[in-house]
């Protein structure tokens, strides 16, 4: 069955926007696709997202795609830090927008009860950015609806509406949750004190092939073939696949779009930093790979003023010269400067479009390279997504780590990792030009930016400055 798949519908929803892509896994490239934003609604008990204005998209893009190109199987792929509850057919209670703020009051109780980070490899995150800490308010706030529950993984929620089976996964469960021990492939501490264990639905591969979509949905696309779905996979992890399939050595993948993932592969971590927001994340195979995260594309807007875009070399080196820096971080509670609140060394509203670019452009390559510094990333440094379109990003990075970056800034950067689910665990990653590999690259850049650094110097020297006034001199032993 498996060398017969070949075009592979993923659905993929993204914290800002979800699609709905036809991926070619022969030609590897996206062959059709349709999008639409992600909304988060305010009514009912807690903000949440808009999950059936985004059942109605997946069900009529599925129809819609299916008669522009065939559609072989259908894998799913969704941002972190959601959690579903079900019972019957339908939730139990709306999917929490996971930058909810807790109540304080619930948010210390179960600051009191989460396993160490030693345990999980997951730093304590803000509003409800640790899943655990949702599921810990909605059995506090609903204890019947919780109680009559059943918890799926975020994918996995999706792969169930298609197909009906239910199951959990552990790249959704290992990024950041608190409920999940790397180390050891197992639930944490946490699951088990608070005795949800038998809530959760049994856990599968991301590789597995969970069922055949369902006869009312198949229905409403060409051809009478059972069309599979399978289990799923958390969105930087699908960014991930492809490389871990198709490389040997060290390397570092960047997953790129509202969040930047570092995934350091085969680097030379030492112990990981909470405060740093520095993890691990799990991958496909459920091994742990050190791992450190910002928010990247909503930095990238509050900076820029505009929508992820690319910057100009000419307007990049006018602002070195001028020394014209944003400095982080405009997205606070989450990134290695987690405390500090964003500025500009200048008045960013005398700046002109194409200057505000290049220098969030530049701000969010220094921060990248912290990320990279903090998990101790080495080899070659691929860019996915977004920011893979941004020259002076992609540049920068070059230059500030010495190291090749190679940009894969295709429409959607997880389908090709979403779609390999498709072929198994024992899939071969593409080895022709415009796969995976690196064949060529070279660890100068495309274009070097002048005077940068000098200027990276500068602009870690203003950050160091800001964080040992906050921060009190340890009073020993080693740090992280």
């Amino acid at each position: 069955m498996g060398g017969a798949i070949r075009n592979v519908a993923v659905v993929d929803i993204g914290k800002t926007n979800a699609k709905v892509v036809v991926y070619d896994l022969d030609r590897q490239c996206e062959v059709a696709a349709l999008t639409t934003p992600n909304r988060v609604l305010d009514d009912g008990p807690y903000p949440h997202f808009d999950t059936d204005a985004l059942w109605e998209f997946v069900l009529a893009s599925l129809a819609n795609l299916s008669r522009q190109q065939p559609v072989d199987a259908i894998s799913v792929t969704t941002h972190g830090a959601s959690i579903a509850l079900v019972e019957g057919d339908d939730l139990a209670l709306p999917v929490m927008d996971y930058e909810f703020p807790l109540d304080p009051e619930t948010l210390a109780d179960y600051r009191a009860v989460r396993p160490d980070f030693v345990e999980t490899q997951s730093p304590a995150l803000p509003g409800g950015l640790n899943v655990g800490a949702q599921l810990f308010h909605l059995e506090r706030h609903f204890p019947d609806r919780f109680a009559a529950a059943s918890i799926l993984t975020y994918p996995q929620f999706w792969a169930w509406k298609l197909c009906g089976e239910e199951a959990c996964e552990v790249t959704q469960l290992g990024a950041h949750t608190d409920l999940w021990c790397p180390a050891e492939r197992r639930f944490s501490s946490l699951v088990e004190g608070q005795g949800w264990r038998a809530k959760f639905a049994p856990l599968r591969s991301a590789f597995d092939r969970l069922g055949d979509l369902k006869p009312a949905i198949r229905a409403a696309m060409p051809g009478e073939n059972p069309i599979p779905v399978f289990c799923g996979i958390h969105d930087s992890n699908a960014s991930l696949l492809p490389h871990l399939i198709g490389r040997q050595g060290a390397f570092t993948v960047v997953s790129t779009g509202t969040w930047a993932i570092v995934f350091a592969v085969g680097g030379k971590a030492g112990a990981l930093d909470p405060a740093r927001d520095t993890l691990a994340n799990v991958d496909a195979f459920a091994r742990p790979v050190p791992s450190a995260r910002f928010m990247a594309g909503r930095e990238f807007s509050a900076m820029a003023g505009e929508a992820l875009g690319a910057a100009d070399h000419a307007s990049a080196e006018a602002v070195i010269a001028r020394d014209i820096m944003a400095l982080p971080s405009f997205a606070r509670g989450t990134g290695p400067f987690a405390e500090r609140a964003g500025e500009w060394t200048v008045d960013p509203a005398g700046l002109t479009q194409s200057e505000r670019t290049a220098a969030a452009s530049l701000a969010i390559a220094l921060t990248t390279s912290v990320c990279l510094d903090l998990v101790g990333a080495e080899g070659p440094i691929i860019v996915e997504g977004p920011f893979g379109r941004n020259a002076v990003y992609c540049d920068a990075l070059a230059m500030l780590t010495g190291r090749p970056v190679e940009a894969k800034p295709g429409l959607s950067g997880t389908s090709a990792g979403a779609a390999l689910l498709a072929r198994g665990k024992d899939a071969q990653a593409p080895s022709r030009s415009g796969g995976v590999g690196l064949e060529g690259a070279t660890a100068s850049p495309r274009r070097p930016i002048r005077g940068l650094a000098a200027y990276a110097e500068s602009w870690r020297r203003r950050v160091a400055e800001h964080e040992s006034r906050k921060m009190p001199e340890p009073s020993g032993g080693a740090s992280g």
